[in-house]
């Protein structure tokens, strides 16, 4: 007998604290709570559906598109506790709102980062598949998000996001007392050389596992700081949560020609208006 303890596959998910009714087919993935404020300033509506640990989710309409946005705190244990959550609730599209570190210098302090695919530096998706299993963007997610970025104006790059577990160490950073863990001092410099073109803690294992559940999923990143050139700054956070927000309501009409098309994935051969 299972007695009175909480049951993590009950209706009402045990971390999120969420329920079906309580969120979009599409939900946007910030790591900080306080992001969500900034992100459903853009949208036409919103409610506060639950707020539980570092989860915080709200749901409304962007340009009369339903979307929502859950906050998984910092790195890829808590963002799968996201992902699997919102999945048993319905969930099948996921883009991950950030913001990251550059590795090629074109690239400036506020622009945006779409991610194609993902190093696997992060331990997470090792526990759902094989370390050789690829992080791969879906590719209607990342042309939602390009066409997004193309109408709003926005400066971006697409290209392949490493994601690591530790912001210190394991990006290169010296820890505490000038520790600098094995590699460190090399790190960014094979990264760069490899055209790997940025660095955040979630992306990889949010893709790899909406990959092995057949879900979509993408990232967009404002660049903080460029680790090349030395740059940094907090600038760019509003950009990247309208453009997500803009490519729930394009993935929307994507979807929707396709069944008027009778096609299920999007092709060169559709359009949008």
């Amino acid at each position: 007998m299972a007695g009175d303890s909480e049951d993590p596959n009950a209706d009402v998910q045990y971390h999120l604290e969420v329920a079906a009714d309580d969120v979009a087919d599409t939900v946007l993935l910030p790591g900080n709570p306080e992001r969500v404020e900034k992100i459903v300033a853009h949208w036409d509506d919103h409610e506060e559906r639950a707020h539980h640990r570092e989860y915080r989710t709200a749901t409304g309409t962007y340009d009369g598109t339903p979307i929502s946005v859950t906050s998984t705190g910092i790195g890829s244990p808590s963002a799968a506790i996201a992902v699997e959550e919102l999945a048993r609730v319905g969930c099948e599209t996921f883009i991950r709102v950030g913001s990251c570190g550059a590795l090629q210098p074109e690239m400036t302090v506020g622009d945006l980062v779409i991610t194609t695919g993902g190093v696997r530096q992060e331990g997470t998706s090792d526990e759902y598949v094989r370390e050789d299993y690829p992080a791969t963007a879906d590719y209607e997610v990342v042309s939602a998000l390009v066409a997004a970025a193309e109408r709003l104006g926005y400066d971006y790059h697409t290209g392949t996001t490493m994601s690591a577990d530790s912001f210190y160490a394991g990006q290169g950073r010296p820890g505490f007392d000038g520790f600098e863990a094995a590699g460190a001092d090399d790190l960014i410099d094979e990264l760069t050389e490899a055209n790997v073109a940025n660095i955040e803690m979630e992306a990889s294992a949010i893709l790899t596992i909406a990959n092995v559940y057949g879900l979509r999923a993408g990232a967009v990143c404002s660049v903080y700081a460029n680790r090349v050139t030395g740059e940094f700054r907090t600038e760019g956070e509003s950009r990247a949560a309208e453009t997500a927000s803009l490519a729930t309501h394009l993935l929307a009409k994507m979807d929707a020609v396709k069944r008027e098309a009778g096609v299920d994935r999007w092709h060169a051969g559709l359009s949008l208006e």
